[in-house]
């Protein structure tokens, strides 16, 4: 039986987590450790000026896990190193309300909660759905995490590799299989639309649409497709074939002595 730590981005009370750890309990384990309200697009943020709170989260009348008025990120590694009476096998971030795919990556919640995972030494699993609907069916989602959980902790995963899981918003009779897929390039057209309150002092809404753009091989045009999309990401951002070009411009010779 799996030892399986449950963490998101959507909150503890978010519908996807509740799916996720009811279906993972059926192969072992599961502690849930979670944020106690909405942190999407909160990426991989840690917090260090107030103090981490934590309470036992009861759901229809049973314990659930515990609420953390933190990030996911926090959530994690709180978890792993003070709350759970173990180290667990996996960590599963998820199901995310909407895809987690190219740039977005880079800020979802969902995501870092299964990057400080595999910070952390513990293979890992972020697992979104297209879809944003507040009655969203996270059913075959949580079945496909279910699936594929065992497989990674009987495989594992290099240090530092997670696993970034996407479902397309379809019937599960309609999934056409899997996909391993690289990371798209699509990106956020964003903009901040400025509002006024009732005292005529202007803020601002970030708005904006996604532009779906890359190859093929993208997680984009994988679920679009009707493929469940796998990525495996790593947290390390270095760009070596910039290494290797930036060696030529001689920075080295900053702050040498010249010979006269």
């Amino acid at each position: 039986m799996l030892k399986i730590l449950v963490s998101n981005d959507d909150g503890i009370d978010s519908p996807g987590i509740v799916a996720l750890a009811a279906a993972l309990r059926r192969i072992g384990t599961v502690w849930v450790v979670a944020p106690d309200t909405q942190q999407s697009a909160v990426g991989h943020a840690l917090t260090v000026a107030v103090p981490l709170r934590v309470d036992e989260h009861i759901r229809d009348g049973e314990r659930f896990g515990w609420r953390v008025n933190g990030k996911p990120a926090d959530c994690v590694k709180l978890a792993v190193q003070r709350l759970l009476p173990e180290r667990p096998d996996l960590v599963v971030s998820g199901i995310n309300h909407g895809r987690n795919t190219a740039v977005s990556l880079i800020y979802s919640g969902t995501v870092s909660g299964a990057t400080e995972g595999a910070v952390l030494g513990i293979p890992s699993i972020a697992v979104s759905l297209d879809d944003f609907k507040h009655h969203a069916d996270f059913t075959f989602a949580a079945e496909f995490a279910t699936w594929l959980a065992p497989i990674v902790a009987t495989r594992g995963l290099p240090r530092g590799v997670l696993l970034n899981v996407n479902v397309p918003a379809v019937q599960s009779s309609e999934i056409k299989g899997v996909r391993i897929a690289e990371q798209g390039e699509s990106y956020w057209d964003d903009t901040y639309e400025e509002r006024h309150d009732p005292m005529g002092r202007p803020y601002y809404w970030l708005t904006g649409k996604y532009v779906k753009t890359g190859p093929d091989s993208s997680d984009d045009h994988a679920i679009d497709d009707g493929y469940v999309s796998i990525t495996p990401i790593h947290y390390r951002l270095t760009d070596a074939a910039m290494m290797q070009q930036i060696q030529s411009w001689g920075l080295d010779t900053f702050g040498q002595r010249k010979d006269s």
